[in-house]
C-alpha cells in the first residue's frame, strides 16, 4: 500500500492498483497484464507508480505524487 500527496491510498490488489480516497470512495485502479505484488512511488518527483509483480515490472505517471 502508498498513500499519495492527495491523501489517496493505492492497494496491490487481486485486478490491478485499486485507489481510495480519505472516505473510502473508488478514485481510480490501474491494471496490469498480471496480479501486483507491491507498489512504489519513484522518480525524482515521486509521481511515478512502480508496480511489480511475479514476472513483470509496470509503471504509471499519476495525478500526485507519493508521500516522502
Amino acid at each position: 500500500m502508498r498513500v499519495d500527496v492527495a491523501g489517496n491510498l493505492w492497494i496491490a490488489a487481486k485486478t490491478g492498483v485499486q485507489g481510495f480516497d480519505a472516505a473510502g470512495k473508488d478514485v481510480g485502479h490501474v491494471s496490469v497484464a498480471e496480479q501486483p505484488a507491491n507498489l512504489a512511488f519513484g522518480d525524482a518527483d515521486r509521481q511515478t507508480l512502480y508496480i511489480t509483480a511475479q514476472k513483470g515490472l509496470y509503471r504509471i505517471r499519476m495525478a500526485a505524487p507519493g508521500v516522502a
